[in-house]
């Protein structure tokens, strides 16, 4: 929570007095990107009440739905540089999060970064403007939509290691509404594929890293895709030495809750989060002019073992989060499971689907609590209805009057472990310590209305009577003058004959409104003592010389009742900070409820079933989730079965036949298992996954994929560089952008290299030369996707029935290109010519791919050892059913052998 300098009550704090602004104004003309003319600062007092919203002034116009008051002129450096419109998120996050205590932290450096408003916009650095660009003050960046396009108030600061270090990243973020440190530190590629992840999942309002990542002409790679995948984001860059490790860990011994201080041990030989928090800090004290108090942030490192690693690239194509085709619409993975109430549990939530749980302990505990709120009506509508009720609890610190303790009786009677224990953090009693004291100070009917009249009294009536003399003295006052204006526009009225009206507006105060026909005036005209006259159709406004005399004296007697307001509002907020650990745990809990029921009632709305977590992938009739919430029927439904002894399947069909929405299925239901979800499924089991990656076509058109063959070379590259034993990876129609034969060879040496890996591997394809390559490998399953021909009797041609329904073995379905030119406009000669060379390569490719006796029998010995392996891991049957299957086990195995003996009494006849 941040704190104000008010030299009024910290004496020992320093502010910003005359003589150190006239100092700072012989100085650079620009300081972090705030223009300070000669003496801007020198006649404004240290601190001054903030100026609320319905005032004149200064502050100028202002919404009348803003409850919060405003960071006052005289409290920052004068405005107009680099950030744009971010003057209105860095002044409202500051009365959301203003607090009390004194930090060493507080004091200013002298030689704080200075940076250089440029022109330029995010996205054009390497443009010509980008030359004018002096290192050694700096660099700043930002697009005109980045503040419109973004409601977020979450700044990060981002630093790389240097020379042999180099790869290793790290990351410190702070939301300014919600006063939590998330720290990172990990090792990445030169792909920075980790990096761009976690930005995303951040969504941040503004990034910040060291000038030295931006040279002129020598800009770091990190840096540069950076600002290419975040072109709507402000981009600040400040001086290397404030990215200090030391300091950073200072700041977290002097400023994190004690309840976390455990972060200590975790970072304490990270140096690059470290150095990242440093800087964050105090570049966030800069901005806000203000410095959090000692003990009073969140503090926790979060890496990147616990999660599975989806990149950017998957991300899109899977539509986890943003439908390809309409931005707007919510046909993605998270629309189809958000029912969150909040909007933590919505946070939550996106931020899981983006990086997916490893732990299968932590998963197995969130499906028990989905579980119980599913078979729990009572439950789960009482859960509901107490969550729906919540603001958001990562803002409580703005609107503390509403902790509705007594509501946790919904939880008291839960069986699942972890339900439970959201049972005993909600009873804290330090809830009712906080609201106890809150009681003392706060009328008990405070809240945000709408309309700035209606906030105005709200905030002036907040605190109750009889805590303070003077502020008692300050409202009767202010009732006073307004009563005065409202009997005087009364005996305007009466003097005047006319049918006038008192109305309010921010940025007029009180003013006369009048609505009659212009007959109804004498000549036309209002009486001479009405000035400020402005008329909209029959409706006139205007005040009077006595009238903006009396919204003076009523301005006047606000600031009083404002700054008394608030000094006492602050010294509750002191009194509360002992108890502010209690609050984190409310935010985290009331999220996670929140996400679990999102979860549970997505169920709800479907078939969804509990998955297991076993070695292996297997699917029973599973459905497309996202499908399934745009058709009218409920979509095909497919099984899926992938064991270590059988990790690779080639996928066939025609186009349209299904292949491409089968891929993204298996990793849309992957992703929801892993987030403790229910999955569309009448019996699922997974492995876990640690990294998901995808290489799926979003464009049939040949010229389209002939444009973007490098970037599928470099996404399969991606791939292949980071895959492992437990990815799960998916590929769908590699090659294509290339010539047949390229195409082909491209393809079959990546199919080689990852079967050398125990990854999952989903390949489709249209190259059906491919498809015998099991014949190598005994881990390669062949499934197609089965069409039927029917005759089209109108115009005495077959067409293609697509039945969406998977298969094992290859595609019957040979030449399907053909068939399709067949029966376009393409000359019959052509066609003809083209099935005739078609036949002849395949030819060649199948004779030197043939089969012999001794694969056949090593094929059938490895499936046979396989789920022997696979049976001793996991099964749970008892001894009669475990007998009967591996009777029937070796069965299939004996089976298997006549037919290779077989095929080897033909070869040698």
């Amino acid at each position: 929570m941040l704190r104000p300098e008010m030299s009024s009550s910290s004496p020992s704090v320093p502010v910003v007095s005359s003589s150190s602004a006239g100092a700072r104004s012989q100085g650079p003309r620009y300081s972090f990107g705030f223009r300070e003319t000669s003496g801007s600062r020198s006649s404004a007092p240290a601190f001054s009440a903030p100026t609320p919203p319905g005032t004149s002034g200064a502050a100028g116009d202002q919404s009348s739905s803003s409850s919060l008051p405003r960071l006052p002129p005289s409290a920052g450096p004068a405005r107009g540089s680099f950030f744009g419109n971010k003057r209105s998120y860095a002044e409202n996050t500051f009365a959301s999060n203003f607090t009390f205590g004194t930090s060493s932290s507080s004091v200013r450096d002298s030689n704080y970064p200075q940076m250089l408003k440029t022109p330029l916009s995010v996205g054009n650095l390497q443009g010509s403007g980008y030359k004018s660009w002096t290192p050694q003050v700096g660099y700043s960046a930002t697009s005109s939509s980045a503040v419109s396009a973004h409601s977020s108030s979450v700044i990060v600061a981002v630093v790389e290691g240097r020379g042999l270090a180099r790869g290793e990243i790290g990351m410190a973020s702070i939301d300014l509404k919600s006063p939590q440190i998330i720290l990172s530190q990990f090792a990445d590629n030169t792909t920075y594929a980790k990096v761009i992840t976690k930005l995303k999942i951040l969504s941040p309002l503004e990034i910040i890293m060291s000038n030295t990542a931006c040279v002129v002409g020598n800009s770091t790679k990190l840096f540069t895709l950076i600002t290419e995948n975040f072109k709507n984001v402000n981009f600040t860059t400040i001086q290397r030495k404030y990215f200090n490790e030391t300091k950073g860990l200072e700041y977290i011994e002097q400023l994190c809750i004690a309840e976390f201080s455990t972060v200590l041990m975790e970072v304490q030989s990270k140096y690059y989060c470290l150095a990242a928090v440093a800087a964050l800090l105090k570049y966030v004290e800069f901005i806000q002019n203000s410095v959090y108090a000692p003990k009073s942030l969140k503090i926790c490192f979060q890496g990147s073992e616990q999660t599975a690693m989806i990149d950017s690239s998957s991300a899109q194509n899977l539509e986890l989060l943003i439908n390809n085709q309409d931005c707007r619409n919510n046909h993605t993975l998270f629309g189809v499971l958000n029912y969150t109430k909040t909007p933590g549990g919505s946070r939550r939530l996106r931020s899981n689907i983006l990086e997916p749980l490893v732990d299968i302990e932590t998963i197995n505990m969130r499906l028990d609590c989905v579980q119980e709120l599913l078979h729990d009506e009572e439950l789960f509508f009482g859960l509901q209805s107490v969550i729906s009720r919540f603001l958001d609890t990562e803002q409580l610190l703005s609107v503390l009057i509403q902790i509705p303790k007594q509501d946790t009786i919904a939880l008291k009677n839960c069986d699942t472990p972890l339900l439970r224990a959201y049972y005993g953090s909600l009873e804290d009693k330090r809830f009712g310590i906080i609201l106890e004291k809150i009681k003392t100070v706060i009328n008990d009917d405070a809240r945000y209305m709408k309309g700035c009249l209606n906030m105005r009294t709200q905030k002036c009536y907040a605190v109750r009577s009889n805590i303070n003399e003077f502020l008692d003295i300050a409202r009767r006052t202010y009732t006073e003058i307004v009563d005065d204006i409202a009997g005087m526009i009364s005996q305007l009225a009466e003097k005047y004959s006319l049918p006038l009206r008192t109305s309010f507006s921010s940025a007029r105060g009180f003013f006369i409104q009048m609505t009659t026909d212009c007959t109804a005036l004498p000549d036309d005209q209002l009486p001479s003592e009405f000035i400020k006259i402005s008329k909209v159709k029959n409706s006139y406004s205007f005040t009077s010389a006595d009238l903006i005399k009396m919204n003076e004296r009523c301005q006047e007697s606000l600031r009083e009742i404002y700054h008394m307001t608030y000094m006492i509002v602050c010294k509750l907020l002191s009194e509360i900070y002992e108890h502010i650990h209690c609050l984190y745990k409310l935010s985290d809990t009331v999220s996670m409820l929140d996400m679990l029921l999102s979860f549970a009632h997505a169920c709800t709305l479907s078939d969804y079933v509990r998955p297991e977590f076993t070695d292996t992938l297997a699917i029973k009739q599973g459905w497309h989730p996202i499908l399934e919430k745009i058709s009218v029927e409920k979509p095909v439904a497919n099984n899926t079965y992938i064991t270590e002894g059988s990790n690779f399947l080639i996928i066939t069909g025609p186009n349209m036949s299904g292949k491409s929405t089968y891929l993204k299925q298996i990793a849309l239901c992957q992703i929801m298992a892993q987030i403790g979800s229910y999955v569309p499924a009448e019996y699922s089991s997974f492995r876990i996954a640690e990294q998901i990656f995808t290489r799926i076509s979003t464009d049939d058109d040949i010229e389209t994929n002939s444009s973007t063959f490098m970037k599928e070379m470099k996404e399969i590259a991606y791939i292949l560089h980071n895959a492992n034993d437990k990815s799960l990876i998916l590929i769908d129609e590699l090659g294509r952008g290339t010539n047949t034969e390229e195409g082909i060879g491209i393809c079959y040496a990546v199919c080689e290299h990852l079967l050398s890996l125990k990854a999952f591997t989903l390949f489709a394809t249209h190259f059906l030369e491919l498809c015998h390559i099991d014949v190598l490998y005994p881990n390669v399953e062949n499934m197609h996707f089965e069409v039927q021909h029917v005759k089209n009797t109108s115009r005495n041609k077959e067409a293609i029935l697509y039945t969406y329904k998977l298969s094992k073995g290859l595609t019957e379905e040979k030449n399907y290109g053909l068939k399709a030119a067949e029966v376009s406009s393409l000359p019959p000669s052509i066609v003809l010519d083209a099935k005739e060379i078609t036949t002849q390569i395949t030819r060649q490719i199948l004779q030197n791919q043939k089969s012999t006796p001794e694969m056949e029998r090593q094929r059938a010995v490895y499936h046979l050892a396989t789920r022997l392996v696979q049976t001793a891991r996991n099964s749970q049957l008892d001894a009669d059913s475990l007998r009967t299957y591996l009777s029937n086990l070796k069965k299939k195995y004996e089976a298997d052998f006549p037919k290779s003996e077989q095929v080897s009494g033909e070869t040698e006849q």
